[in-house]
């Protein structure tokens, strides 16, 4: 698999990219770049093994359950908006027509009532939990408030919160108002990292301590991929004292969990990632079955209220994992998100696990042979046991190669400050071929500088 040294294409002027080609996500004149011949990875031997990889892989028919509606788009996104499953769409037609449209408010007696406990049910078999541990409900921000708050109150002679550097800055807020709230001098301790790739469990064991409450890490980190070993860090924490809450948002769908073989306390998640639920698609919560009763929900609503039509004023919390429910779901998106865990649940994590991380090397291989001689650095870990399903690289103008990528080469990636350009791999429908050519299309935005028509701030939204 060669590398050009001056593609033809390299040498001639380069049109300016038109709203016409925005809109159709074709790339701006001189042509498709990604031709053969072209960037030079395009075809030949790399290409045909991919092919070949396509051909023998057993997940291969879960693609055609996927809306695929522009088929030359290279969408490596999934880490962050899923694609939306054929079967949610007929599902959401039968809630609109017949459900909500013919039923009226009947459909709450009929399934709307207990669908968030019933899809938590099926939601625990992804996370190694039992049904009655797993409830789905409100974002992924507010779970984490309402466990955090519960976790500190459960713990009142303890005043510290622990996380590290690598944790989700929505989660960092979550955490610094749950530590402000409580207001009798607590804190936030941040474990660093040493590498801005990886947190050791000997810098989270210095940073727990008598004085620690909760443990609050994501599992498998945005920016890096980098994955904690669950059953690991939550001894740690518990060798504390401490209670453990883990995010799960970029872990649930494509890595195999066990949070009761581990002994976790609590866990969040949400459901638009690899479960492709949909934008805004509820979150998920789990208290283990022994912690239910201590913990109280400080958001409290008529959903967690016990016998909740009997409509009294003081508030009774119900039992067990009902009492972390809080209002009135919103059942359009939480009915939306059932296929696509009934995909992942037919396909099996294991599989999918086998899939990424064949997936996420092949993608490290061609980094290093076509990639890194452009300057791309690799921000993900080696290590395929410390590596959720995407793979980070840096370059100094990720910003701009993340533009060109979507305005003129039909490559939806994504960019996380400063410098980091996330490839995320859905295998239930990412292809080997579509790593292979979304490689040869990076390549030929940076060897022809097409990025350089980009501004270097990132766009306003409006």
């Amino acid at each position: 698999m060669g590398r050009e040294r001056g593609p033809r294409a390299a040498r001639r002027p380069l049109a300016p990219v038109t709203a016409r080609d925005r809109a159709n996500g074709r790339p701006a004149a001189p042509g498709a770049p990604v031709r053969a011949g072209r960037t030079g990875i395009a075809t030949g031997p790399g290409d045909a093994r991919a092919r070949a990889l396509d051909r023998a892989d057993p997940l291969a028919g879960f693609r055609a359950e996927f809306v695929v509606a522009e088929p030359r788009l290279l969408y490596l996104d999934g880490n962050s908006l899923g694609r939306l499953p054929r079967r949610t769409v007929a599902r959401l037609g039968r809630v609109v027509r017949r459900e909500w449209g013919a039923r009226l408010i009947r459909g709450w007696g009929e399934g709307w009532f207990t669908a968030a406990a019933r899809i938590g049910g099926k939601l625990a078999e992804l996370i190694g939990a039992d049904p009655d541990e797993v409830v789905v409900s409100d974002s992924t921000s507010v779970n984490l408030f309402k466990l955090a708050v519960a976790a500190l109150r459960a713990r009142p002679g303890r005043r510290t919160v622990v996380t590290d550097a690598l944790n989700f800055p929505g989660d960092l807020y979550v955490l610094q108002g749950a530590v402000a709230l409580a207001g009798q001098g607590h804190r936030l301790v941040v474990a660093r990292s040493d590498d801005d790739l990886t947190v050791s469990e000997a810098g989270l064991a210095r940073a727990l301590g008598p004085d620690t409450a909760l443990l609050a890490l994501s599992h498998t980190a945005f920016r890096s991929a980098f994955v904690h070993d669950l059953a690991a860090v939550t001894r740690l924490a518990h060798d504390a004292g401490a209670l453990v809450c883990w995010d799960l948002s970029h872990s649930v769908g494509v890595l195999p969990l066990a949070l009761g073989e581990a002994g976790a306390d609590l866990a969040v998640g949400c459901t638009y990632k690899y479960l492709n639920g949909g934008p805004g698609a509820p979150a998920f919560l789990y208290v283990r079955r022994a912690l239910q009763a201590e913990l109280a929900n400080p958001i409290r609503g008529w959903f967690g209220r016990r016998d909740q039509f009997a409509m009294a004023p003081d508030y009774d919390p119900g039992p067990g994992i009902q009492r972390f429910l809080v209002g009135t779901p919103p059942v359009l998106s939480l009915l939306a998100a059932e296929p696509g865990i009934d995909l992942v649940r037919r396909a099996g994590v294991e599989r999918i696990r086998a899939k990424s991380i064949a997936q996420t090397e092949y993608l490290i291989e061609l980094w290093a042979r076509e990639l890194r001689p452009l300057g791309f650095t690799l921000r993900s870990p080696r290590d395929a046991a410390q590596r959720g399903s995407h793979v980070a690289l840096g370059h100094p103008e990720a910003l701009r190669i993340d533009r060109a990528l979507i305005e003129e080469m039909a490559v939806l990636p994504d960019f996380r400050a400063p410098d980091n350009l996330r490839l995320g791999i859905a295998p239930l429908y990412t292809r080997f071929a579509d790593l292979h050519e979304a490689v040869a299309r990076i390549a030929a935005v940076v060897r022809e500088r097409r990025y350089a028509r980009y501004p270097t701030a990132p766009p306003t939204i409006t």
